[in-house]
């Protein structure tokens, strides 16, 4: 009888096990699985104001304990903190190129994927990247490069390549106005065809702005 009993529980054991076993492979394909997929997001705006001090806390020390911020903005899942955060995902290049540049809060997680040792390249309009608020000058003299046209028409582009594979484009200028005040949206997407038809036009445009070619002086005839 009690070997019975020891077979039964024995038996039950290993159901158990095999059980437990079986919702951890199955977990740990789920989470594959949703790595793999390719991004496929829209993001929406207005975006409500937010505090990103700790994504940018967190992208700068990964795993150093969380700070509270004393600024009054909440905290939460906007769709400025989900851009922010696909730009903090670069680890080896960032591409802009933006017709208008003067988020403060972009332009701080620009400025951390610099200092993390990211590739950064902005392309961006003459005569916007001069007027008052820009943050076109605060991320040139901190070293990143930049470059811009020198004809009458806009670099009117609003568009980001974050490591050659993830591909960010939309409406949107990259201004606290559009952020938090108009409707715009913006494309997130991981597709190879996509992102290798703004990279090409990302090089051109930054070969085109070469200051080696710009032109300050009429030719003489």
């Amino acid at each position: 009888m009690r070997a019975m009993r020891a077979m039964r529980a024995a038996g039950t054991a290993r159901g158990v096990a095999l059980a437990a076993a079986a919702a951890t492979a199955v977990a740990l394909a789920v989470a594959a699985w949703r790595r793999a997929r390719p991004v496929r997001e829209v993001l929406f705006f207005p975006s409500r104001p937010c505090c990103i001090e700790a994504l940018l806390a967190e992208a700068a020390e990964p795993g150093a304990p969380a700070r509270p911020c004393p600024c009054p903005l909440p905290s939460g899942d906007t769709a400025l903190s989900r851009l922010v955060r696909r730009l903090l995902s670069a680890r080896r290049s960032l591409d802009l190129c933006l017709f208008s540049f003067s988020c403060p809060q972009l332009a701080r997680a620009v400025q951390l994927l610099h200092r993390r040792g990211v590739r950064v390249r902005l392309v961006t309009d003459a005569q916007y990247m001069g007027l008052h608020g820009s943050q076109v000058g605060r991320l040139r003299h901190a070293g990143i490069q930049v470059r811009h046209d020198q004809h009458s028409g806009y670099m009117h582009h609003k568009f980001a390549i974050v490591d050659q594979r993830m591909l960010i484009t939309g409406s949107l200028n990259w201004t606290t106005q559009a952020i938090q005040s108009n409707r715009e949206n913006v494309l997130v997407v991981e597709d190879a065809e996509y992102v290798k038809a703004f990279q090409d036009e990302f090089e051109r445009i930054w070969e085109e702005y070469n200051p080696a070619n710009y032109r300050f002086f009429p030719e003489r005839q």
